[in-house]
């Protein structure tokens, strides 16, 4: 298991979750903000609203917040928010994504490029790495939903691509263009999903040990950390022992 499956339990069991919990109900609602302001406030009628929303419900965002974001988009002189992506190597040669939204070009440009110098990183031009991920849509689900087959089963009737089960439930691949259209189609077999959403999945993987990971990790959680970027992902692989080694 690569990328950011490892990446989560790592944050989760170094308490990272409980740190960054402000900060991503705050990226969540500006991603709110921008799919209603782009399209439709109604997230019945606005595929990408309604997806922004149900990402921010899984990770508990309270209705009220979530309703301020929307409205928020209405409001006339509202903050202009553009989405850029910044690709690059980090530590090891690893593929590095980052998606941002800001109002100012220039700042998060000047950012992005000194935090991947400071940390061993070198920023890329566009497509500099993203040809080793495919963009999909990824919807997830409780192992409570059901047995493989029967989940493999819904997927396929779905329209979607792949699913797969882990130990923390089953996961659900689609192309990017239909993952509101795969989401929908899940939901009437499976019930509500826990979450429905565009990523970049890695097609090759780049292995670290634990001193190019422990450096890698730093570079994600600064990254993280700024306002600006939304999601940061990576192609990183690493053992078992090296997992453990880092979760102690």
């Amino acid at each position: 298991m690569a990328g950011h499956s490892k990446w989560a339990n790592i944050q989760h069991r170094k308490g990272r979750q409980d740190a960054l919990r402000s900060k991503l109900f705050s990226k969540l609602a500006k991603e709110i903000t921008v799919a209603a302001k782009m399209g439709d406030p109604d997230p019945d009628k606005n595929p990408r609203l309604r997806l922004a929303v149900k990402e921010a419900k899984s990770q508990s965002v309270p209705k009220d917040v979530i309703q301020r974001a929307i409205d928020k988009s209405q409001a006339a002189g509202g903050d202009d928010f553009k989405e850029i992506r910044y690709e690059g190597y980090g530590p090891g040669g690893v593929a590095v994504i980052v998606e941002a939204m800001t109002d100012n070009l220039n700042r998060t440009a000047s950012t992005v490029r000194s935090t991947f110098g400071k940390h061993g990183g070198n920023l890329g031009e566009t497509g500099s790495v993203s040809f080793m991920f495919d963009r999909k849509g990824q919807v997830t689900y409780p192992l409570s939903a059901g047995d493989e087959d029967t989940v493999m089963m819904a997927a396929i009737e779905a329209g979607a691509e792949d699913a797969e089960v882990t130990d923390e439930g089953h996961v659900i691949w689609c192309a990017d263009t239909d993952l509101n259209e795969v989401s929908t189609a899940l939901e009437a077999e499976l019930g509500e999903s826990e979450t429905a959403k565009l990523v970049w999945r890695p097609t090759t993987t780049t292995e670290l040990d634990l001193e190019g990971m422990q450096k890698l990790m730093r570079l994600i959680e600064v990254l993280e950390d700024d306002d600006d970027v939304q999601r940061v992902t990576t192609n990183f692989e690493v053992s078992d022992e090296v997992m453990e080694q880092l979760s102690a």
